[in-house]
């Protein structure tokens, strides 16, 4: 009958009468929209134990309560079951897997199926027939390894139309690169032995290769044929050159080395590639994480998506261990026809390629973090999320930073559109307030720096700062308002900025409080809103990562002060809070009594005889060092 409402998904019935066979459940919500596809090695435990009564992440609890039905398939094998899944995934994009993301084709090195062959780089839909190679980290790796192809097998570089209409041979013949088949120099089956050849370096038999063509060259040597036996010795002795060079472990490697760098919700995955020794470049990926913020899973996720459609060499090597790792062995060496091994406790020099990766991920993800285009997109959402009639054209924040109260710091970083403003941070030494008061000490920070900027509002302002929405230059910091302040803390902290911005007169400020969630982690924040409002972006929100990035700069510049701070105070000399104390003269008491210990060990007498030293500055020396002279007050 139509106009029937289907019935509501029951989980428990559904999970009642499933299987416990291999296979891959898709989550699908009301829409229609696939929300999740995982793969299981008994689909009624798995797909069970997202409706049992165990408490579940954020991310895994919010898909559930979208879940308007789901769909399973079937397969023979669990191996089976994470290709297909890893399929699936590329081919839907389900809103919480996590994604491979990469508008860019990878490269490859193609030889042609013609009667004379043609190698050359490909990218983009395997149109034409004949062998793929690949793929490469990038387009250079693809470039010089047709370079070393050109020079040891003499293939041809040009196009169809180009060979097909030569009437003398070109320039690549000239200077060695290539036997000029286009006009018949060479016969067709010598030409098809060197493609041969060519597929068995590409293919990383150089051992093989080498093999045969020393065979070949006895063979030639016995029949007098020196000429032929010469060609092939050289090329014996280039291929040996080749692996002498570039030898990993001391033997020809065939391996991937991956690393992963995380901040919040942002990923990226480097790999360094190898193939016969050689090194076929570095390659930085961006994956979406959509909430995920387990490198281990993320990683995970790219492995699988990354090599289930193509050929994986014998190694893979990970910084980190991840999740079904001998399963994904498993299935890439069915899918490669060949043992593949996945290791991620290694020593020596691939450990070496796993720092270089690592710190290549951790540059890679802190340029891309901070590139034009991101930023700008993360400045957008905060206007959104605020209510803003435009973008804000600059955002401060402050955070306090002491040990038990202990060298007090206050900073204030300043951001734009493009990004930190670092020629305007700012950092307060916090006086006069009691030890590890957040309170007193963030208000003190805050009047002292809006207090500055109603003076140069109401008077001293420097030409040409009124209204400015560039970057104002140094030292005219304090004369333009912040459109957005951002406070490191909850209620209690938003509550002194709110006070002194009203004490002030200021009132075209948003105040926007960074509360930690429960567990402090990245990307859980709350966000207090000048409406009173308490949000939660979620760690995919670009103006929580934007937020997110301004507030670890303020600590970090909080943190680096007070260390700075605390450190002066443990190994600076007290004479320097001493009036009428100048470098000459703690220059003088210092090597007259052998350094601060003997001048503490002297009396006013002794004191008042050094050079520039009289009676009065001698006592003043004396009770400073003795604790007897008055603290100051606060500022």
């Amino acid at each position: 009958m139509t106009g029937e409402t289907p019935p509501a998904f029951d989980p428990k019935d559904f999970v009642r009468n499933l299987s416990t066979a291999p296979g891959v459940y898709r989550m699908i919500g009301a829409d229609d929209a696939v929300l999740y596809v995982g793969k299981a090695s008994a689909l009624k435990n798995r797909v069970g134990s997202y409706f049992n009564n165990t408490p579940k992440s954020a991310r895994i609890a919010s898909m559930v309560s979208q879940v308007a039905r789901i769909e399973v398939t079937v397969t023979r094998t669990e191996a089976e079951a994470l290709i297909l899944e890893n399929e699936l995934i590329k081919s839907l994009k389900p809103r919480y897997n996590v994604l491979l993301r990469d508008d860019k084709s990878y490269p490859y090195v193609l030889l042609t199926s013609d009667d004379y062959p043609r190698i050359a780089v490909h990218r983009g839909p395997r149109a034409v027939q004949g062998k793929y190679y690949g793929p490469y980290a990038s387009v250079g790796a693809v470039r010089e390894t047709l370079n070393l192809m050109h020079k040891l097998f003499k293939l041809r570089s040009c196009e169809d139309t180009v060979f097909r209409n030569r009437s003398r041979p070109c320039l690549q013949f000239q200077i060695g690169r290539c036997s000029a088949p286009c006009v018949g120099l060479v016969s067709r089956e010598d030409y098809a032995q060197s493609v041969r050849r060519a597929s068995m370096m590409l293919e990383g038999r150089s051992e093989e290769l080498t093999g045969e063509l020393t065979r070949g060259m006895e063979v030639a040597s016995a029949e007098l044929d020196f000429e032929e036996a010469a060609r092939l010795r050289d090329l014996v002795a280039s291929i040996r050159k080749l692996q002498a060079r570039q030898y990993v472990d001391g033997r020809a490697a065939d391996l991937d080395v991956l690393a992963i760098a995380m901040q919040g919700a942002n990923a990226c995955v480097v790999l360094m590639a190898f193939r016969d020794g050689r090194n076929f470049g570095t390659r930085s990926f961006f994956p979406r994480t959509n909430g995920s913020d387990q490198p281990a899973e993320v990683l995970g996720a790219f492995v699988s998506q990354f090599y289930v459609d193509k050929d994986p060499p014998r190694e893979i090597v990970l910084d980190r261990d991840i999740p079904d790792r001998e399963l994904l062995e498993q299935a890439l060496s069915m899918a490669g026809e060949r043992k593949v091994q996945i290791r991620c406790n290694v020593r020596g020099e691939r450990a070496g390629y796993l720092d270089i990766a690592g710190r290549t991920a951790q540059m890679a993800l802190a340029s891309e973090m901070t590139s034009a285009a991101a930023q700008r997109a993360r400045v957008e959402a905060l206007r959104d999320l605020l209510g803003l009639d435009d973008v804000p054209h600059r955002i401060e924040c402050f955070d306090i930073s002491h040990t038990m109260g202990e060298a007090t710091v206050a900073s204030c970083v300043v951001f734009d559109e493009e990004g930190p403003v670092r020629a305007q941070y700012r950092r307060y030494n916090i006086a006069g307030v009691t030890p590890g008061d957040d309170y007193a000490a963030m208000h003190q920070a805050l009047m002292r720096r809006f207090r500055r900027a109603v003076e140069a509002r109401d008077g001293a302002v420097p030409e040409g700062s009124e209204g400015r929405r560039t970057r104002p230059r140094a030292g005219e910091g304090a004369a333009v308002l912040p459109d957005v302040l951002l406070i490191d803390g909850g209620a209690g902290q938003v509550a002194q900025a709110r006070a002194v911005l009203e004490e002030l007169g200021i009132a075209d400020v948003r105040v926007v409080g960074v509360a930690k969630g429960p567990e402090r982690r990245p990307g859980d924040e709350d966000l207090l809103l000048p409406d009173g409002r308490s949000v939660h972006p979620g760690a995919q929100s670009p103006a929580l990562q934007l937020v997110q990035q301004v507030r670890d700069e303020a600590h970090r510049f909080a943190i680096t002060g007070h260390r700075g701070k605390r450190q002066k105070a443990r190994t600076t000399s007290r004479l320097e809070d001493i009036p009428g104390i100048g470098p000459r003269r703690r220059a003088a008491l210092l090597k007259h009594f052998g350094g601060l210990g003997g001048l503490k060990g002297a009396g006013v007498e002794e004191i008042s005889r050094v050079e520039g030293v009289n009676e009065a500055l001698a006592q003043r020396i004396y009770d400073t060092l003795h604790g007897l002279a008055p603290t100051d007050g606060a500022e």
